[in-house]
């Protein structure tokens, strides 16, 4: 058995294979243009309407909430640009509840920390509130949302895709049950956005969530569509920026880029959305075959493309992952946000909710692998994930000793 430090120094390479698009993607060239273009101009704030300065400003971001909306079937008027999706989630949710009391909250326990965090906080407002437990797929079970909206109207936030297990919620069919029941529907989209096509008018959609930099654009923007029908009351005291809903001077260059970068999207998303769905079948189809003990997560046809995710007995994920990385593969282990987190000791890594919840072994939820591929994957990367994972199991199972018991233990059943 050699070390894990002299096996370390024999796979460094050039290799370059981004597997960790669900997390960020990289901008676009198109759309770092585009924030150079206005950084370049002379442009003022665009709250001054008196001035030409302040005038093209506005304009640019007029223009750019054009661009947003299109991407999700949805009216300029009604999209309010944001800092990012967690500030989009806590607008949509505890923004809503501030302006409608009355309601309740209702979520699923493998949302995203930004709003599953707000639980505690609405707890403290005495909001109704409900967490609905998944099934091992990620699903959330139709029967209980409808149990749990019984008492009073609710918002009810489930995002479309969860980026850590890639699972999809059937958005179409929740969002009739809410209505029914003379609730509301809010959606994170920030992992889907990009990769499927979204309306969220057929979808049944009144508060949606957008991430910038999930969509080839800058980091620090992001965007909130609000039916028109809803009323949203702010969550911060200010000015009367973005409709009074979020006040602040408007980050001019990054909406520019945001805009650029969905308008990019819009053009083309079906064709990519297609070929990163035969490439993730192919590569799911080909781990199957070729690494010994591996588990896959999340729903094997409803889910992202470009998305496969994965634990594999007797080997740690964070080793895996390492690996991977140090061969030129870019991939995650849960969701970015929720790295910094701490276990009660310090040695050991944070269990993920989400595979908590979908039922992985305890021991196993803090080292599972998310390879997410976005519009510039190459089939050529792929191939190279399939021809390097393999080979990186078998060096780290000759190093484990769970492995070791089990090939014992093995033996001596055989006889």
């Amino acid at each position: 058995m050699i070390s894990i430090q002299r096996f370390f120094k024999t796979v460094q390479t050039e290799k370059f294979a981004y597997f960790d698009n669900i997390n960020t993607t990289f901008p676009d060239p198109r759309v770092i243009r585009k924030i150079n273009e206005v950084l370049s101009s002379r442009l003022g704030n665009p709250s001054s309407h008196i001035h030409s300065a302040g005038v093209a400003a506005g304009r640019i971001i007029d223009e750019a909430r054009e661009k947003v909306s299109a991407l999700i079937g949805a009216s300029p008027e009604n999209l309010i640009f944001t800092s990012g999706a967690t500030e989009s989630n806590n607008l949509a949710i505890t923004g809503f509840l501030k302006a409608n009391p009355d309601f309740g909250f209702i979520t699923s326990n493998i949302e995203h920390f930004s709003v599953l965090n707000q639980v505690r906080s609405l707890r403290n407002d005495d909001i109704d509130i409900s967490v609905l437990e998944v099934d091992r797929y990620g699903l959330v079970d139709p029967e209980m949302l409808e149990k749990a909206l019984e008492n009073n109207p609710s918002i009810v936030s489930l995002s479309i895709a969860n980026p850590e297990i890639g699972t999809m919620q059937d958005i179409e069919k929740i969002s009739d049950i809410c209505h029914r029941h003379g609730s509301i529907l809010h959606s994170d989209t920030t992992a889907a956005a990009g990769l499927i096509e979204i309306d969220v008018d057929k979808m049944g959609i009144d508060l949606l969530t957008l991430s910038a930099h999930n969509l080839y654009g800058p980091a620090g923007v992001g965007a909130l569509y609000v039916n028109k029908n809803i009323k949203l009351a702010s969550i911060f005291e200010g000015g009367n920026q973005e409709s009074g809903v979020r006040p602040g001077t408007e980050n001019v260059p990054g909406i520019a880029g945001m805009g650029e970068a969905c308008d990019m999207i819009k053009n083309d998303l079906k064709s990519h959305e297609e070929r990163l769905k035969n490439l993730r079948n192919n590569l799911w189809k080909s781990l199957e075959e070729s690494v010994r003990f591996i588990n896959f997560t999340g729903h094997p046809e409803k889910r992202l493309p470009g998305h496969v995710s994965f634990w594999v007995e007797h080997i740690e994920g964070e080793s895996l992952l390492l690996l991977l990385s140090m061969n030129g593969i870019m991939a995650s282990s849960g969701s970015a946000c929720s790295s910094n987190l701490k276990a009660k000791d310090e040695d050991e890594l944070m269990a993920s909710h989400v595979l908590d919840a979908v039922g992985v072994p305890s021991d196993i939820c803090s080292g599972s692998i998310t390879l997410s591929a976005g519009r510039y994957n190459t089939e050529e990367d792929f191939n190279y994930v399939k021809s390097v994972l393999p080979g990186l199991v078998e060096k780290l199972l000759t190093m484990s000793p769970s492995y070791d018991d089990y090939t014992k233990n093995k033996e001596t059943a055989d006889g």
